[in-house]
């Protein structure tokens, strides 16, 4: 479960998405308040915030998001618990405050209004409240036994690894199956085994890098594996346009029909590993 807060002053703008009803909008929260709208509600709120001229952002708005497997099986009761329970981490004590659900989509989600001045004019501290905001969602969730953030984090950290290896595997695969001679042939090659590779070009139209996409992720190719970066897949590749590298220390190549160029630098690199495959190849012999 996600939290989020801050101190606003456009209350009844704030207050009228809440209460929007194309959201399928519920109020599962109603403290201290008779309004049936976000004019009267907004109006309530303002004779206490009147108490107290010098504060100006003197309503609090916060988004509590449970996971959308969580907010699956949680009815009005206990969305109501959660943003009693969630109130009393954030110390808020007694205050006007009124909290709708919106449930129009699949990822159920609750905002929660709450009048910064409370009935002795006070205003509310609200330093660090983004922080403090998402600290009193992981203890209610872990009250409850609702997934936190922490699990959330875990899990795509989880996958992600998962889908680092699987993307590893197919480069691999690639290589050994296709053994592609060209960067455009290790494009096409990749996504005949399922990866899409995009290339990463500069405003220079040089070629910088690839980007991997593949079931709904898109990573860099070092954040897949160091040998994943440009360079590296260019050495693997042995007749990537080797003399044109050594004779002009620069090389256009073809990318799905577009011709760019790579940098100084990668052509430096790939031209060493191949003067140096040639010197072990000649020891060899």
């Amino acid at each position: 479960m996600i939290g989020k807060g801050k101190s606003i002053s456009h209350t009844r703008a704030s207050m009228s998405y809440g209460w929007n009803q194309e959201k399928d909008a519920e109020i599962v929260l109603k403290e201290f308040l008779h309004g049936d709208s976000p004019v009267e509600i907004t109006k309530e709120f303002k004779m206490l915030q009147d108490q107290n001229y010098h504060c100006t952002k003197n309503t609090l708005s916060f988004v509590i998001s449970p996971t959308i497997e969580d907010g699956k099986r949680l009815n009005t009761k206990n969305l109501k618990e959660i943003t009693v329970r969630f109130m009393k981490e954030m110390k808020l004590g007694e205050r006007q405050a009124i909290a709708f659900v919106h449930q129009d989509k699949d990822h159920k989600h609750i905002h929660l209004y709450v009048n910064r001045i409370d009935f002795k004019g006070m205003a509310y501290n609200d330093s660090f409240i983004g922080k403090r905001s998402q600290l009193a969602a992981e203890k209610v969730a872990e009250h409850m036994g609702l997934t936190t953030v922490k699990q959330v984090q875990f899990e795509r950290a989880f996958n992600l690894k998962e889908i680092r290896t699987e993307i590893k595997r197919r480069h691999d695969l690639t290589m050994k199956q296709f053994k592609p001679k060209s960067f455009d042939d290790y494009l096409k090659a990749m996504e005949a085994n399922g990866v899409k590779v995009i290339p990463t070009i500069n405003n220079q139209n040089k070629l910088q890098g690839f980007r991997f996409e593949f079931d709904g992720h898109n990573l860099k190719g070092s954040e897949v594996h160091r040998n994943m970066s440009l360079g590296n897949i260019g050495k693997q590749m042995s007749g990537i346009h080797g003399a044109r590298i050594l004779k002009e220390n620069k090389v256009s190549v073809n990318l799905g029909g577009k011709v760019v160029e790579l940098t100084p630098g990668l052509a430096l690199k790939i031209t060493k590993f191949i003067i140096k495959k040639a010197i072990k190849k000649g020891i060899s012999y």
